[in-house]
């Protein structure tokens, strides 16, 4: 019994000592919809050499992004990260430390953290960054929160430009919180009037720059009109290589920058783990979430590093909290900063202009294809086709043929009919030539 330790009176005898009649009663809080009536179908045990029999077969179902002439984007980017950042992460001193608390043994830790934090305030114009939340999804939620805690008000409205699993996940991060979110129609065009939903009661509008179907805006005016009504702008970025060529949030007049860091330094790993960036304005630095880490110098006047204005305490004290993230994702910033390291400012601007050079290349041409249209009047490196059918079975016949062609914006947003035909495709520096014209050639054929 060394997986099953506990006999049916030994639980009956817990769940007494607790104060509940059933195991049941500890999920109360579930919403009775998402709880399973039944057992999980779930096949008999099977010995140890079985199991990676069967795991491998299915394994060899999935068609990688290596493999494959690849478009997929929607918060995940395929981009080529040196194999030197892949060998220094995997560095003892870097692989196995965990959180530095103790700073007289972590000041290695402690200065990538530093340095990380350094080179995402500058590429979001911000004045300080914290060492890294857990993806942007949790970053668009926490500045959410954020900005309510720095005007005190409980009003959040989400563009309908704004990648759906923040949006949900910051409406289920505000759930018990008594913040009112006010999410806005789907706007794949990019032609929603922000600023005429802000109102006295509202903290903070979030909206995405490029949006989820890859629209590029200028935000300035958006940022005017929020102050002007005592609100903050809360920046989400999904794909950091567009800081490359784009204007920073930070100079457009953003107050919250909240992106996702996975395109430098993090492959695509099915979806995680990612880094959250978070960036903000100095006045407001002491209701940023997460930890900080600090320059000082020691008793000997020698430079040194420490976790500054949050200790470990602060993660305990429940909803007194700034937040109750409690960690960050060290090596995945280590990742991050050590890509953007070997890229250089040069090099991190040249990468940025040949994602939108090889986007524009592709959607010129598939543009120029009967039975499709462009619906982006800008993009970086991410746009979106209007098909003349569903684009889910299009994808799937592509599929077939050996092209991952991109993200059908119904497995996103279910239920809209309207954006049935919808193809959000991105285009990285890893496409060639040869790619697009096997997309261009098999697109035509299908449709």
């Amino acid at each position: 019994m060394r997986y099953l330790p506990l006999t049916e009176s030994d639980r009956q005898e817990m769940l007494a000592a607790i104060g509940v009649p059933d195991m049941a009663a500890l999920y109360k809080d579930v919403a009775a919809d998402v709880l399973l009536d039944q057992a999980v179908d779930l096949p008999a045990f099977k010995g140890e050499m079985e199991v990676e029999q069967i795991i491998g077969g299915l394994a060899a179902k999935n068609l990688g992004a290596g493999a494959a002439p690849f478009f997929l984007g929607a918060g995940n980017y395929s981009h080529h990260i040196p194999a030197s950042a892949d060998h220094l992460i995997q560095r003892s001193e870097f692989l196995t430390s965990y959180t530095p608390y103790q700073p007289e043994v972590s000041q290695g830790t402690l200065q990538a953290l530093f340095e990380f934090q350094t080179q995402v305030a500058m590429i979001t114009g911000m004045e300080v960054a914290n060492a890294s939340l857990y993806d942007g999804a949790t970053a668009a939620a926490e500045g959410a929160m954020m900005a309510c805690r720095v005007t005190r008000r409980n009003k959040v409205i989400l563009s309908g430009g704004l990648h759906p699993h923040y949006a949900e996940v910051t409406a289920t991060n505000a759930k018990y919180l008594d913040i009112e979110i006010a999410r806005l129609p789907t706007d794949p065009e990019g032609n929603e009037d922000l600023s005429s939903e802000i109102d006295d009661e509202t903290a903070c509008v979030i909206v995405q720059n490029p949006g989820f179907f890859g629209q590029v805006r200028d935000l300035s005016e958006l940022a005017d009109a929020c102050h002007a009504k005592g609100a903050l702008l809360v920046v989400a970025v999904t794909e950091i290589v567009s800081l490359g060529a784009m204007l920073s949030p930070g100079d457009m007049g953003a107050d919250i920058v909240a992106a996702e860091g996975q395109s430098l330094g993090n492959a695509l790993n099915f979806g995680g783990p990612h880094v959250g960036l978070f960036a903000v304005r100095e006045k407001y630095l002491r209701q940023m979430p997460g930890r900080l880490a600090g320059e000082t110098d020691d008793v000997e006047g020698k430079r040194g590093w420490v976790l500054t204005l949050s200790t470990r305490e602060q993660h305990i004290r429940r909803e007194k909290a700034t937040s109750n993230i409690c960690t960050n994702s060290g090596l995945c910033a280590l990742a991050f900063s050590i890509h953007l390291t070997l890229l250089g400012e040069a090099g991190f601007t040249r990468l940025a202009e040949i994602n939108h050079a090889n986007a524009v290349s592709l959607a010129e041409r598939l543009a120029g294809l009967s039975r499709i249209d462009l619906v982006n009047e800008t993009f970086f490196n991410e746009f979106t086709l209007r098909l003349n059918k569903p684009a889910a079975g299009v994808v799937d016949q592509l599929a077939a043929q050996g092209i991952l062609a991109g993200v059908p914006a119904s497995r996103l947003y279910p239920g809209e009919a309207e954006l049935e035909n919808l193809l959000i495709l991105a285009v990285t520096e890893t496409v060639t030539p040869d790619d697009m014209d096997r997309l261009a050639g098999a697109l035509e054929e299908v449709l």
